[in-house]
């Protein structure tokens, strides 16, 4: 194969690979709102195309229900300053999500405070500036 035939090679899987990076919408978040959720982190998944924060969350019964925060992949998580083990299950903490449009128990990700006070995200960024989201504060 000639150097030519190469480049072309590498354009065609370049031209595949940008439709599987642009594949997912946020359009079941609602922009628009935020949630502070307070609870226990339960899991946190550090995978790629988007980790997950799995936490335990007492509703206004005070039953434990599970919510699910998606947030962006681990390389731009990093470049943030996260590490894989900067949640760990038990921890408590405060999270600050754009709520499902569905009124089920997920958002984006926006904001986590840790046990220690310090702040992880943005509550106040423009909407996908976070690492999975972001956006006015409007509870």
């Amino acid at each position: 194969m000639t150097f030519r035939a190469l480049g072309f090679a590498g354009i065609a899987v370049a031209m595949t690979a940008i439709p599987a990076i642009a594949h997912h919408s946020f359009a079941m978040f609602d922009a628009e709102k935020t949630k502070v959720l307070e609870g226990t982190v339960k899991e946190f998944q550090w995978t790629n195309p988007h980790s997950w924060i799995l936490m335990t969350v007492n509703n206004d019964k005070g039953q434990a229900e599970q919510w699910a925060i998606e947030m962006g992949g681990p390389a731009g998580l990093a470049r943030q300053g996260w590490v894989p083990k900067t949640l760990t299950p038990g921890m408590k903490v405060k999270t600050i999500i754009h709520p499902l449009r569905d009124g089920n128990n997920g958002g984006q990700f926006m904001a986590i405070y840790l046990p220690d006070g310090t702040l992880m995200g943005n509550p106040n960024a423009a909407p996908s500036a976070n690492a999975g989201g972001g956006g006015p504060a409007n509870q």
